[in-house]
Order: C-alpha cells, then structure tokens, then sequence
C-alpha cells in the first residue's frame, strides 16, 4: 500500500522541519544569527493515465489524468539574511553592521572566514580579534598606551594615546559582500565559508555604495521571531500527526484485508 511509504515521507519531512525550528528558536540569543527555513518538494509521480492522453478513436483527451504521487522530500534548509535589531553594550569592541556585509576572518589555517557578529576583543598582541582569538581582517592593532578608541560609521579605527590630544588612526575595518549570501556554508562558531553557490567575497569600505555601515557599542541580535517559530512548530507537529493517522488507518485496512484473506 502506496499510503504506508508516502505518509513515512512526510513523517521525516516534518521531522527535519521540526529539527530546523529547534536549532532556530536555540539561537534566539546568538549574536548576528540569521534563521533557516526548511523547503520541500514533491517526489516523483506514478502516471497510471497520463494528462492528454487520447481518451477515445475520435480524438478526445483526458483533462487530468491519473498521477499519484510518491510523497515530499526536503529540497533545501533556506538561510534568512534579514537584518536583525541592535543591542547596546557599550563595549568598545562591539560593532554591529548596519545594512548588507560581513567581517573577514583569519582562520587559524590561514582561510578565510565571514561573520555578522562583532563581539571583539584585543589579542595579547593588541590586535582586534574575534571571541575565539582569529584576527579580524586586515589585522588592526591598538597600541598598548591606547586611553580609549572610536571605530566610525566608516570603519576607521581611531586610538587616543597617552600624551596626545589628536586620536590617531590605526587602520579601518572592511566588509564582504557576496551575489548570494544563502549560498555561504556555515560552520559554527557564527562563521561562514565562501561556496561556489555564494559566489567570490567582495570587499568593500563600510558605507559605500552596497555595503552598510558600522555602529559601535552595539550588536546585532538574531533575526529569530520567537513567535512565528512556535506557530511553525505547532504546524509542523499537527502535520506529523496527521501522516502518523494515516500510517494507522493505511495499517487498519491491511488488517481488515488480511482478515478477509483468512
């Protein structure tokens, strides 16, 4: 019975949604995370009359047909890019982006990385680096006598130093736009890798044409509406109990079938 197989599709179609949601609402409180939204796609069709087919000699054709389908899979777990609110920290270090754009991030390994959080911190050398210690492109160092220091919208990094009046600048942040953020693999840690489906890094100035600019002193939150996940939610487990009554029912009918044989 066809109905069996189909109603299992659905059944792990909504288990993944359900697991996307889950990792969704985990990460309310993550800085710069961007949500993911589950996609799903038909399967196959089992064409026991085909639509158009010649339904008699004097040429009429069936309107419709008859396809059954084989059930859904997950097409894709899509990356939404919204930009998320800002929180104040006051924190010297913290910058949030204001519009399109990523920090560039040296790996360990020498690679490349890209992120929306800027929850810094300085190196025992000085340097800006993330949470995880990677120095942030292309690598700033604020000098050891710095009394305080100012990024602007622009990304330049200013310090004020012991004896001087007049801050002087130390090097200035840039952004990475991509032709397709969703396509940037994820990697944890709130980095990302650069794919071929998200296409080359473009680096740019903070606040020129495309790309946003920064705000110190604050971060971006996630971008997870708490209540359109726990509507999801709802509707995913009401969608899983519904292919499960009809793994019952399907089974029920086999049982009545097998009655019958006997």
């Amino acid at each position: 019975m066809r109905a069996l197989s189909i109603a299992a599709t659905g059944m792990l179609a909504q288990q993944t949604n359900v697991e996307v949601i889950a990792n969704n609402l985990a990460n309310m409180n993550t800085t710069g995370f961007k949500e993911q939204r589950a996609e799903f796609q038909d399967l196959l069709y089992q064409n026991v009359q085909q639509p158009g087919a010649n339904s008699s000699d004097s040429g009429t054709v069936l309107p419709s047909g008859i396809q059954i389908g084989a059930g859904v899979r997950t097409a894709s777990v899509y990356r939404i890019t919204t930009q998320g609110d800002f929180k104040n920290t006051s924190n010297p270090y913290d910058v949030a982006i204001s519009g399109p754009g990523y920090f560039r991030i040296q790996q360990p390994d020498g690679t490349d990385a890209f992120t929306r959080a800027g929850n810094f911190g300085l190196s025992p050398e000085g340097q800006i680096v993330t949470d995880q210690g990677y120095t942030v492109s292309p690598g700033i160092a604020i000098p050891a006598n710095a009394l305080s220091v100012s990024i602007n919208a622009q990304g330049q990094v200013s310090a004020t130093v012991a004896g001087q009046t007049v801050p002087q600048t130390v090097g200035t942040l840039e952004l990475t736009r991509f032709a397709n953020e969703a396509g940037l693999k994820a990697v944890g840690n709130n980095l990302y890798l650069e794919t071929p489906a998200s296409g080359s890094p473009q680096a740019g100035v903070p606040g020129s044409a495309g790309y946003g600019t920064l705000q110190q002193g604050f971060l971006e939150t996630s971008n997870v509406n708490a209540v359109e996940e726990i509507t999801s939610l709802i509707t995913a487990q009401r969608a899983y109990e519904m292919n499960s009554k009809v793994i019952t029912a399907a089974d029920e009918m086999l049982q009545a079938t097998a009655r019958l044989g006997g």
